[in-house]
């Protein structure tokens, strides 16, 4: 079974929606959309505007628009494409929105230059973001586990790039963008009705496979029961659930 993005982020999904303010009539652009959860649910409040989620991804653009022609959503489009580079229209969009899609940019100045072209004067970009790793418990517990102590962890904050907010306001200002404000949001990440299924889904995810994988012989059997353990502490009633801290970052495109 393949990871679920969506159920994984749900507690994180209202304060993220509640942020964006969509109109009736708004053009948006969802950037790093996946397979389009954030897109469609866009689209139904954009009702008389439209709505286009892009993804370096083929596979999970290919899934989006099977999901939209099911849900017989017709103000929504998807196309494969790198936010970073791709020819949007000028002043085009008078929301860009993200949810957790913005951290990944090899060159982030280039990007969010493009964006905020793309964006109407006095448009809004808003995104989410994680904060930094030390106040995430769902980036280190697990690793922590199939490695044996936090020492081990490895050190790809990648995810984290946009955390700093000071950083990060320089950046969205040097690149277009003013009136940048960061609202914290503490909620968990949920990865699994039980620990089976949150081990199963956790052994999906790139940086525990990468952990696993520096080890051979028992001790990966071993690292397996150690992070079955470890999620095993984390179960609750509502499944089992990490906590989890990020930034909605709001800003707004200068006016020219």
């Amino acid at each position: 079974m393949a990871f679920d993005y969506d159920a994984e982020l749900r507690h994180l999904d209202p304060p993220f929606r509640a942020a964006l303010g969509i109109g009736r009539g708004d053009r948006v652009l969802d950037v790093g959309c996946g397979s389009g959860r954030t897109t469609r649910d866009a689209a139904r409040i954009a009702a008389e505007g439209r709505v286009l989620g892009v993804d370096v991804s083929p596979a999970r653009i290919d899934e989006a628009r099977d999901i939209a022609e099911a849900e017989r959503l017709r103000n929504v489009a998807f196309e494969v494409a790198d936010a970073q580079a791709h020819p949007f229209p000028d002043d085009e969009f008078d929301l860009v929105m993200s949810r957790f899609g913005t951290m990944f940019f090899a060159d982030p100045m280039a990007a969010f230059t493009n964006l905020a072209r793309a964006t109407r004067p006095g448009g809004r970009l808003v995104m989410m973001v994680w904060r930094e790793r030390n106040v995430n418990e769902w980036a280190g517990a697990p690793i922590e586990a199939i490695l044996g102590g936090a020492d081990a962890v490895p050190g790809d904050d990648s995810a984290f790039s946009l955390a700093d907010r000071d950083s990060t306001r320089s950046l969205l200002e040097s690149a277009g963008f003013g009136e940048v404000e960061f609202s914290g949001v503490g909620a968990p990440v949920w990865y699994g009705a039980d620990v089976g299924a949150a081990l199963e889904a956790v052994l999906q995810l790139k940086a525990p496979q990468d952990a696993l994988g520096r080890l051979a012989g028992t001790e990966r059997p071993r690292a397996r029961e150690r992070l079955g353990a470890r999620l095993a502490a984390h179960a609750t009633p509502q499944g089992v659930l990490l906590d989890a801290r990020a930034w909605i970052v709001a800003a707004r495109r200068h006016l020219d």
